[in-house]
């Protein structure tokens, strides 16, 4: 059996006359492990890996904009399970995104006007500045920065590998 883990503590910011800001899309700490198990007479193999993400500030358009300021903690498991033969052959399968976790739980979106990518629908006043109309109740235009983890929810997979022997 081994277990290994690891973390990163960040303090990332920028000074802009002599203020700390601190930069959009950085989490304070990052965590990795990988918990697994190695039944050498059968050739199984199982794998339990995960991130762990803490909080960061994302990028609203305005003060209208309804999409949450900073994420949550959040996190990324997966689970493999691998047979070997001895002839070279590995057949592996498991589970990605094993929480099934994805950025848009408790945001009504991710990308703003996704459906309107080139803001022909936008209404914009003297300013330049979007406009609140009932088809834009927010005054947002196209902005896909706001992603900020994968957005793939829980994922099977199979395989096949064979590795060449000497």
């Amino acid at each position: 059996m081994k277990f290994l883990v690891g973390g990163t503590l960040m303090d990332v910011y920028s000074k802009q006359q002599g203020i700390r800001i601190k930069q959009l899309f950085t989490e304070h700490f990052t965590g990795v492990w990988n918990i697994g198990y190695k039944h050498e007479s059968s050739g199984i193999q199982l794998d339990y890996t995960g991130n762990v993400y803490g909080p960061m500030q994302l990028p609203l358009l305005s003060d209208m904009d309804p999409r949450k300021p900073v994420s949550p903690w959040w996190s990324i498991q997966n689970v493999q399970l691998t047979k070997s033969f001895r002839n070279g052959i590995d057949l592996y399968g498991g589970v990605k995104n094993l929480l099934n976790w994805t950025p848009n739980k408790g945001n009504p979106f991710l990308i703003a006007r996704a459906h309107d990518p080139f803001d022909k629908q936008v209404q914009f006043n003297e300013a330049g500045q979007a406009m609140v109309t009932p088809e834009n109740p927010y005054g947002l235009t196209f902005d896909p920065s706001y992603v900020y983890a994968p957005n793939q929810g829980i994922r099977w997979f199979f395989g096949i590998r064979y590795q060449l022997k000497n």
